[in-house]
């Protein structure tokens, strides 16, 4: 979806490159470039690739550029690699900052996280809308309820710094489902809008975004962990579960979620 009537975003957490065959990263890369060039995204919003994933990600991403850092500082740990066509946007201004009690620390960790956890933002223009707006993406921790809850209050704070003017979207792996307190902070404190919701037309309705690389219904709709959120003048025309299985195996142990979005 290349042109001004609107933007294709996905995000997907990728899965870190430590997994034995099948489902190692050499094996899966070849699945995610499949699905990539089928889907044609305009950006990408990924979650848990490694500086080595970041590049392979650009090696099946021909026009595209990044932005990221790693959550231990410089290119240590895991990404919030953001991955946009360079002929369609362009990065204005971006930032990075971690979910915890002292965000500007890198690596900083508190609040029950299992490791650190932090925010990939960017404000970009759409050069075919000629309009700007704000993409924030993240990966919330897996283990600590009060963590979550607590970077959702963190993002919104964050998120109400922005030009007020400008659409603001949401991507990440929360590690929770919509029941969820994290989630209602974003929708009743923060006014966002979960695409899921408001698409227009939903394909994958009974289906979750994590298989665990072995639950073809991706645990099923409680466990709808990833999410497109929306803030401001953005209409979201289509959304989809991807849920490819490619002869038994899965390009991630999550599926990944794409959106037809409208500034």
């Amino acid at each position: 979806m290349s042109n001004a009537a609107g933007m294709r975003f996905m995000t997907v957490n990728v899965r870190h490159a430590t997994d034995p065959s099948p489902n190692s990263w050499e094996e899966r890369l070849p699945l995610i470039e499949m699905l990539l060039k089928r889907e044609a995204p305009d950006m990408i919003a990924t979650q848990e690739c490694f500086y080595g994933q970041v590049k392979d990600m650009l090696s099946v991403l021909p026009g595209f550029d990044w932005l990221g850092l790693g959550r231990k500082g410089g290119s240590g740990g895991e990404y919030m690699a953001v991955f946009y066509r360079k002929d369609r946007f362009e990065l204005l201004e971006y930032d990075h900052y971690w979910l915890s009690a002292t965000p500007n620390v890198i690596g900083s960790v508190t609040w029950g996280n299992a490791a650190p956890r932090m925010v990939t933002w960017g404000r970009f223009l759409d050069l075919a809308a000629e309009r700007p707006f704000y993409l924030c993406n993240t990966h919330f921790d897996h283990k600590s309820p009060e963590s979550r809850v607590k970077a959702a209050q963190l993002m919104v704070e964050r998120a109400r710094s922005f030009d007020p003017a400008l659409p603001v979207i949401i991507t990440g792996d929360f590690n929770v489902g919509p029941e969820s307190e994290a989630y209602d902070v974003f929708i009743r404190e923060g006014g966002f809008t979960d695409t899921w919701d408001s698409a227009k037309v939903k394909i994958g309705e009974g289906l979750g975004t994590f298989n665990n690389f072995n639950n073809p219904a991706g645990r099923g709709k409680a466990w709808r962990i990833d999410w497109i959120l929306t803030r401001g003048p953005v209409v979201a025309k289509r959304i989809q579960i991807l849920d490819d299985i490619v002869e038994g195996r899965y390009p991630s142990d999550h599926y990944p979620l794409i959106a037809d979005l409208q500034l």
